[in-house]
């Protein structure tokens, strides 16, 4: 312990009697640490922001839409524009399968919609009531659409805030009509901004109750008289049931469908914890690789470390000579340059890791790439120190065997 001590005092003293020389070294390692800590929490900002996004919708959602899928990325994606879903199987779900609290059958359309001078397009879509509490909506002013402006068709609408904000800037949207194509809407009330997610976001759409939909905008029907629709939503009360739930809810409309055993499914089913953990995995990635990008920069600052190194092996070979003669061991030199080397790279480390989390801040105070949240964790500062003095010890390594091999003779007539 003692001999460690005295090697980090040497590498003290060394560091403080060329300063300018170890300030240029160690900048290289700041520069690097200070990159993998502000890109990798720009990274962890980044997952963490659409997980709480996707998360806001509920954990135990399950979607249902119409049309094949395909699996890519672990994301199961619909495959064609083939309507097979109706308002008659969301009925069906709804009765049939257990451990479901709401389904919220729901179509939706491209509308403009104007407000005295203000037009924007925007989506909308029509609902029941159950879609409130599939979709963990909250509503900031008024009253989601009851049963009651369900059943009888009530032009009533529910905005989205980004809605609010473009159309009515200023003025209290309840009660205000909205020209939507050739009809007019009550607005009842308006949402509490979600943001945006894989799922969708209803901060740009207008909610209209679904049979208000139905007569304002040509439906498609099946040939028996059946309402098409564009998705289903399910509420699970379990979320340890939802594999069962999703398994109930194929059989159910494989059954309704006609589909025959050993044809693919005509309907696609997704629940939240998959999108969850496919996002997860795939942001998980991108955040490594901006990680392993920054690292390029730590790489270049170790070449810097070493070559620093060599040059203070040879203004030094006359002292190892000395130290040699005195009965220094290859070790004891070895040790003495390995722990200059990690002094500095872990003095740039801790240095680097000051700026990085400074640069953090600094871009989710002033929205500089937008309105990302930077995380700064503790296993990102740990990796980030742990490689600045690994790279200090790789790159010193070579200079200390360098030293260690001098032939005491030869360095003592060194000039």
């Amino acid at each position: 312990m003692k001999r460690w001590l005295e090697q980090l005092f040497t590498a003290w003293e060394g560091a403080r009697t060329h300063k300018l020389r170890s300030s240029l070294t160690i900048l290289g390692i700041v520069i690097g640490v200070a990159a993998v800590i502000s890109l990798m929490s720009i990274g962890r900002g980044t997952v963490a922001q659409i997980l709480s996004n996707i998360e806001s919708l509920g954990s135990n959602l399950i979607t249902v839409t119409p049309g094949m899928s395909f699996e890519r990325g672990g994301v199961m994606r619909p495959i064609g524009s083939t309507t097979t879903l109706t308002l008659e199987d969301a009925q069906a779900i709804a009765e049939q399968v257990p451990y479901v609290t709401a389904v919220a059958p729901y179509s939706s359309s491209s509308q403009q919609l104007i407000f005295e001078i203000n037009n924007m397009n925007a989506q909308v879509i029509g609902v029941t009531p159950a879609y409130q509490e599939a979709y963990n909506l909250e509503t900031s002013e008024g009253a989601f659409i009851s049963e009651y402006n369900y059943q009888s068709g009530a032009k009533v609408a529910v905005i989205g805030a980004n809605v609010e904000e473009e159309l009515f800037s200023g003025v209290s949207p309840i009660g205000q009509q909205i020209r939507m194509g050739s009809r007019i809407v009550t607005v009842m009330g308006v949402l509490e901004s979600k943001g945006t997610s894989m799922m969708g976001s209803t901060d740009d759409a207008i909610l209209i109750p679904l049979s208000t939909l139905q007569q304002t905008v040509s439906q498609q029907r099946t040939s028996t008289g059946e309402y098409l629709i564009s998705s289903i939503a399910i509420a699970v009360s379990d979320q340890g049931q939802a594999d069962y739930v999703v398994s109930e809810v194929t059989d159910l409309l494989r059954s309704r469908h006609r589909v025959a055993s050993g044809e693919d499914d005509d309907f696609s089913i997704r629940s939240v914890e998959e999108l969850v953990s496919a996002v997860s995995e795939t942001t998980e990635t991108m955040t490594l690789f901006l990680g392993a990008i920054a690292g390029i920069a730590l790489l270049v600052g170790g070449i810097g470390v070493m070559n620093i190194m060599l040059v203070s092996v040879v203004e030094r070979t006359r002292e190892i000579g000395i130290r040699k003669a005195l009965g220094a061991r290859e070790c004891d030199i070895w040790g003495q340059f390995l722990a200059e080397s990690a002094f500095l790279s872990f003095s740039g480390g801790i240095i680097g890791l000051g700026v990085g989390w400074g640069l953090s801040k600094l871009i989710s105070a002033t929205e500089i790439m937008g309105s990302i949240t930077t995380v700064v964790s503790s296993d990102i500062v740990i990796l980030a120190l742990a490689v600045s003095v690994g790279i200090g010890v790789l790159f010193g390594f070579l200079p200390a065997r360098r030293a260690a091999r001098l032939n005491p003779i030869e360095a003592l007539r060194y000039e």
